[in-house]
């Protein structure tokens, strides 16, 4: 797609979403069950069920999906995707790209071995590589849009407002 065709693309959403903003507001969902053969969780995808389980640092084979791995996969994809975004739309030509996520965990918190421990990543490195001639000014905005306008990376970044429940069926 070229910057062309994705303002063409997008212009008709815009217009829609700035003359009606809660047009604007949609609702992701994921759903999932719990496995009753073991400790994992069966989850619906646009692509099929998937099957996450512990990580083997606490206690997994391995063969299930890792939840932490998957939240890193979804940073990945959603930089990725953002990135290729901007990049076309402010016509800067890529010839390779690669973009990488690390998450540094210490299980002792989830394992509820050291309650000083934390549950859960306590630093996320996000890291692209691309082939471009472009000017390091343009990367430079190439890099500030795509940290503006990846959801996922904004989303933990923030820390949105989550709640939990729990209903007996």
């Amino acid at each position: 797609m070229d910057a062309a065709t994705l303002r063409a693309t997008q212009a008709p959403l815009k217009e829609r979403f700035k003359s009606d903003p809660v047009a604007a507001l949609i609702t992701l969902q994921a759903r999932g069950a719990i496995d009753d053969g073991g400790i994992a969780c069966k989850l619906e995808t646009g692509r099929g069920l998937a099957k996450a389980g512990l990580h083997p640092s606490a206690g997994g084979s391995g063969n299930d999906l890792c939840s932490g791995d998957m939240l890193l996969e979804a940073l990945v994809a959603c930089a990725g995707v953002t990135l290729k975004t901007v990049a076309t739309a402010l016509e800067l030509p890529l010839t390779r790209g690669d973009v990488t996520a690390e998450g540094d965990l210490d299980v002792r918190g989830a394992l509820g071995i050291d309650k000083d421990a934390p549950v859960g990543f306590r630093e996320i490195r996000l890291r692209f590589e691309v082939g471009t001639d472009a000017p390091q000014d343009k990367l430079d905005l190439l890099l500030k849009l795509t940290e503006r306008y990846c959801v996922v990376y904004q989303t933990i970044k923030n820390g949105p407002k989550v709640s939990v429940s729990l209903q007996r069926v």
